[in-house]
């Protein structure tokens, strides 16, 4: 039976509004965001000759514009597009977590909503980080929520291409950090108690290879030592 690799592929920096923790703010990539991706697409462009792994002939991505603008770099790194058969494809399901009726308002503000709602207790401190917090809004999701949204998605793919793969493959996912983490942890790919202690680096693979029965596997790409930010 071939070998299954998905490869999860967090966009480059983006113009990001300070002090806001909503993840769907629908801004573009910066300059930087633009170069870290075409440095990082054709460096696994190199990789997946090396490896003599058969690509999947969709690339998913996040419909979140940064998530998109890094696949379609991607795809030119890697001729998709180009010809036929070959087809970059935008999913929701692959957007990061979801602050619901608070999407990009500022910490300050978000605080000031609860503070003068009689429904809501006051906010802990790391709620941002908590993989288990959701926001008493409308809409809000949790970290783990999020990430069993991502691993859905991934696994019904990757279930997707075990049915017509012959040959070593891998599928291309482009989204965001946290989601992502919380997925692969979901996957069995990243220990539970690691998940807070890693973030992804912006355009930079990390493959884990698909397992029909049992956890998945890390097999390449490093995760970033966890930052602050969570996106």
């Amino acid at each position: 039976m071939p070998r299954l690799y998905a490869a999860l592929v967090r966009h480059g920096d983006y113009h990001q509004l300070a002090d806001t923790p909503s993840a769907h703010q629908p801004f573009a990539l910066t300059d930087a965001g633009y170069r870290e991706a075409e440095v990082e697409a054709s460096r696994f462009a190199r990789q997946l000759q090396g490896e003599n792994w058969v690509l999947a002939d969709e690339l998913h991505t996040s419909t979140l514009l940064r998530a998109w603008q890094t696949a379609r770099i991607y795809a030119q790194a890697l001729a998709l597009g180009e010809g036929p058969g070959l087809t970059t494809v935008e999913f929701g399901a692959l957007a990061e977590r979801c602050v619901g009726a608070a999407a990009n308002l500022s910490l300050g503000q978000i605080a000031e909503v609860i503070a003068s709602d009689p429904r809501y207790e006051a906010l802990p401190p790391d709620w941002k980080s908590d993989s288990d917090f959701c926001l008493p809004f409308l809409g809000a999701e949790s970290l783990w929520q999020a990430g069993e949204r991502v691993a859905a998605h991934i696994r019904a793919a990757m279930q997707g291409l075990a049915a017509s793969a012959t040959r070593d493959s891998l599928q291309l996912f482009v989204g965001h950090g946290a989601a992502f983490r919380h997925a692969a942890a979901l996957l069995g790919a990243l220990p539970r108690d690691q998940v807070a202690a890693v973030s992804m680096y912006h355009a930079r693979p990390v493959i884990l290879e698909w397992r029909a029965q049992g956890p998945w596997r890390h097999v390449a790409g490093d995760w970033k030592p966890r930052g602050r930010r969570l996106d």
